[in-house]
């Protein structure tokens, strides 16, 4: 039973008492990062990956036997602004496309090794459009996250996450100027193909959403502006920390729609790592805010959880690297 499933509104979510980093663990991982025939530093970002995974899953020697990946997939009211050149249909397609093995991110979690599960969510009922109310109900919004938590193998390894919804890059900027602030032209890119003038009415549709819903923060954010494969998103990311499993975030829209945890508490993102930089324009902005370095850096801008899986494998090899190679003392090399 997921953890999230006794909760009975968003509120309670602020409350929980969630596993954190064992500290003894990284500190016993980076020891044998010390030890292994090479100077001490050299393999960099894989050194600190392969650190990061020994805190989360408590053991020196930290392993990937299991890797899933969960692509939620939504559709929004906002979409009624025509914010997207491309109909709703199109996410319904995809899925099943996802479901037929014929997508980018079925070649990648297959070359990563990675089991990829798609939770479709409501496509047929679409939230409200979030300039004239909000895009969901405080308890619709429990009910998306419970269901993204209930999809989590809690006997997994590692979790990617991915998401699909025609006009959730339209979410994703709103939700990362509700959070941060700025500009709304700031949070708005190409998404799904908009040209300038698809961007400007981008930015004019998230201001009035964003002053409409103002002051609302954290779930009431997600409530609020967020859609149903965020809240999912959201649930998911909450339910990997309670079995201490690490999460790679997908791009954009993945990492924007985890800012409503981010502001009801940045510790709530400590076991997640970011597994590319997107080439949306506002990426990197939240990295910045969250302080979050992406493992790869690719000019990949699909979403699907594409950009997380790739980094699975880097992941991968990290690990390779901390438990395979032979320390100076087993080698028999000078230096250690």
């Amino acid at each position: 039973m997921s953890t999230l499933t006794n909760l009975n509104s968003l509120d309670e979510i602020s409350a929980l008492t969630l596993p954190i980093y064992d500290t003894a663990a990284a500190a016993a991982a980076m020891t044998r990062q010390n030890s292994l025939t090479k100077p001490a530093g050299t393999l960099g970002r894989l050194e600190e990956l392969a650190v990061f995974m020994a805190g989360w899953q408590r053991c020196e020697r930290p392993e990937i036997t299991k890797a899933q990946a969960l692509v939620f997939a939504g559709n929004h009211g906002i979409c009624n602004q025509g914010v997207n050149p491309f109909p709703q249909e199109v996410t319904a397609q995809m899925v099943a496309n996802f479901e037929a093995g014929g997508a980018a991110i079925n070649q990648l979690c297959r070359a990563s090794g990675a089991e990829l599960s798609v939770v479709a969510l409501d496509l047929e009922h679409p939230t409200q459009d979030f300039t004239k109310e909000p895009a969901m109900q405080p308890a619709e919004t429990l009910e998306a996250m419970q269901r993204g938590a209930a999809a989590v193998d809690s006997e997994a390894s590692v979790l990617i996450l991915g998401e699909m919804g025609i006009g959730n890059s339209t979410i994703a900027a709103a939700l990362a100027y509700a959070c941060f602030g700025g500009t709304p032209g700031q949070w708005v890119g190409r998404g799904t193909g908009s040209d300038s003038e698809g961007q400007q009415l981008k930015a004019r549709v998230i201001e009035d959403g964003v002053t409409r819903h103002k002051p609302a923060r954290g779930m009431a954010m997600l409530a609020a502006l967020g859609g149903r494969e965020q809240a999912a998103i959201c649930g998911a990311v909450l339910e990997a920390r309670v079995h201490s499993i690490p999460v790679i975030l997908d791009g954009y829209i993945c990492t924007a729609a985890v800012a409503p945890l981010f502001d009801t508490s940045p510790a709530f993102l400590d076991h997640c790592l970011v597994g590319h930089a997107s080439a949306e324009p506002g990426h990197r902005q939240i990295l910045n805010a969250m302080n979050k370095e992406p493992i790869l850096s690719m000019n990949m801008a699909l979403g699907e959880g594409s950009g997380a899986a790739l980094a699975l494998g880097v992941l991968r090899a990290a690990l390779e690297c901390h438990n395979g190679m032979s320390t100076f003392a087993e080698a028999g090399v000078s230096g250690g």
